[in-house]
């Protein structure tokens, strides 16, 4: 586990990625609402984050907007090729 930020609620790199330090959330997960523009206090309430967490988050995620992007738009992927019930998932070591 690599923490990416010093901040108190901090941002660690996981086996399941970016993730809010204490939780199995991702910053993936957020991305799904921050995407879809819902409000902070609704993803903080639906996450049952604390208000550190969540400004942890959104901090981490404006601050590397680039990076954190291109992670998600795999992850992303990855869910659908699991999700399609295709065969090109034998194809693909998922």
């Amino acid at each position: 586990m690599t923490t990416i930020s010093d901040e108190q609620t901090a941002i660690l790199r996981t086996e399941r990625g970016l993730s809010i330090a204490g939780t199995r959330i991702t910053l993936y997960d957020i991305m799904d609402y921050v995407t879809a523009q819902y409000p902070p206090k609704f993803i903080k309430g639906l996450f049952d984050l604390t208000e550190e967490q969540i400004n942890a988050a959104l901090a981490y995620i404006e601050a590397n907007r680039a990076s954190v992007e291109a992670e998600y738009q795999m992850v992303r992927c990855l869910r659908k090729l699991k999700n399609c019930g295709c065969t090109m998932k034998k194809k693909i070591a998922i």
